[in-house]
């Protein structure tokens, strides 16, 4: 993953395989700043663009058009989705987060940064 600021607005590109998602950058900040308001863990969730996430996850705030962006934070239509599965490691990495890393049903809960 890596973030693209040759575009307007920037980018964070993910490579899976062949396959190459996009979703905004401001992601990071955003997603932060919500699991700060939430101050829980938040299941991930995780969904193709097709399929209805289960309410109150990670998967469906990053679609929700009540999100800062008014919806989708996954650009390249068609693989707008996984937003639960690829951002929250990110954010992890970052130290924004605190991850859990088990077979299924991971939660997020964010870290205070100063």
């Amino acid at each position: 993953m890596y973030r693209d600021d040759s575009v307007e607005p920037a980018l964070l590109i993910c490579q899976v395989g062949t396959t190459k998602l996009s979703y905004l950058a401001r992601a990071i900040d955003d997603l932060h700043a919500e699991l700060l308001r939430r101050a829980d863990w938040v299941l991930l969730g995780s969904a193709d663009e097709k399929k209805e996430p289960a309410e109150g996850t990670l998967e469906a705030w990053g679609r929700s058009p009540e999100n800062p962006v008014g919806g989708w934070y996954g650009q390249r239509k068609g693989y707008r989705g996984r937003f639960g599965m690829y951002i929250p490691p990110l954010l992890e990495a970052l130290g924004l987060i605190e991850l859990e890393h088990n077979a299924r049903n991971n939660r997020a809960k964010a870290i205070e940064v100063e």
